[in-house]
């Protein structure tokens, strides 16, 4: 259940494109950090009323481990006044109406209204949103200037705004835009379903390549079914009945502790090896070592269903370093960086190389 709190805003930590990242004072509890979103609540300022939901605090969550801003009680924001029927995170105390790109309101909706093929376009399906820097490393690396769009669905953080590196890679051009889909919302244009929502990035946004991974803060319960990273095989189902191509990207560690997420994830091998349906590119870095000979193992699983590819990580380590330092984005998993587990970061960028090689 929520765990409700009422605070005294502080002062701003900082700021990012949707979301601003606030100390407030909450009582006896001393001070948190608090994040808002202008777009639903308003702006915060120093010395204003908050009314929080403190439940991930309470939990000690790690990627969500923020009080969220569910409103200022004592000065509200106008209401909207543009159009558009969509709601989203509906039928709870936050749903908000927005403007869908292929609904009937929409300049898009004409487009959009008899879509039914991508093109052949190549669309990068990973499991965890930390694997969109390093699959754009990789695939810009070969392809510098492909135009990529994001399509976030809706199994880890509704607002894309939660996300830092969203606004730093298309503040360093190497993402062109979002679609947020299903739930999800705060992208450069919201849709329906993930299906609308790649249609929209093609024939909308004039994507080259598409990458679909959920938002941040994905949900794992240790089951071989109950993690929200079961969307990897379903987007890459619709990628395949709208005529793309997928790519499977592999989830791959060698740092992690949990044995199950160790060489290729159960992850990657139950949402591709069971739920994907339809046949998709499965990249396969050649790590090298003992390591590589375990992952190259593990992926074989996937054969009978998809074409597993080879890719070489030749010059790989470099770009991804390369694209943190120009870009300023942080390539972290699970609070991993680069040294810590440096397969994973590979193996996201191995993918990317691998779409650049079908443009």
């Amino acid at each position: 259940m929520i765990r409700w709190r009422k605070g005294t805003v502080e002062g701003v930590r900082r700021e990012w494109p949707g979301a601003i990242e606030l100390d407030v004072a909450v009582g006896g509890d001393g001070a948190c950090r608090a994040l808002a979103y202008p777009a639903l609540v308003g702006r915060p300022e120093p010395g204003d009323t908050v009314l929080l939901n403190t439940t991930a605090l309470a939990m000690g969550l790690g990627t969500g481990g923020y009080a969220i801003v569910v409103a200022l009680p004592d000065r509200l924001p106008p209401d909207p006044d543009g159009p558009g029927h969509l709601v989203k995170a509906r039928y709870t105390p936050l749903q908000a109406t927005l403007l869908g790109a292929d609904e009937q309101d929409s300049p898009h909706h004409e487009v959009l209204r008899d879509a039914d093929s991508l093109g052949g376009l190549p669309v990068i399906v990973a499991d965890l949103h930390s694997a969109l820097p390093p699959i754009l490393a990789g695939l810009l690396a070969d392809r510098p200037g492909t135009r990529v769009v994001y399509v976030m669905p809706d199994g880890g953080a509704l607002p894309a705004w939660f996300s830092m590196s969203i606004g730093q890679l298309k503040g360093a051009g190497a993402l062109a835009a979002t679609v947020t889909t299903g739930q999800a919302f705060g992208g450069d244009l919201e849709a329906v379903t993930v299906h609308t929502g790649l249609l929209a990035a093609r024939l909308v946004l004039g994507a080259e390549v598409v990458v679909v991974a959920q938002g941040p803060g994905n949900l794992g319960t240790g089951t071989k079914w109950g993690f929200s990273g079961v969307s990897a095989g379903e987007a890459v189902n619709a990628a395949a009945v709208l005529s793309g191509r997928p790519v499977a990207s592999l989830r791959v560690s060698e740092g992690d502790l949990r044995e199950r997420h160790v060489g290729v994830s159960h992850h990657s091998l139950t949402a591709y090896g069971r739920v994907a349906l339809a046949r998709a590119d499965v990249p396969v870095p050649e790590l090298g070592g003992t390591f590589g000979t375990r992952v190259a193992a593990d992926a074989a699983a996937l054969g009978d269903r998809h074409a597993l590819v080879p890719v070489g990580v030749e010059g790989l380590e470099d770009a991804l370093r390369a694209a943190e330092k120009e870009w300023g984005v942080r390539m972290s998993t699970m609070g991993r960086r680069l040294d810590q587990d440096l397969p994973y970061f590979l193996t996201a960028a191995a993918a990317g190389r691998h779409a650049a090689s079908l443009l």
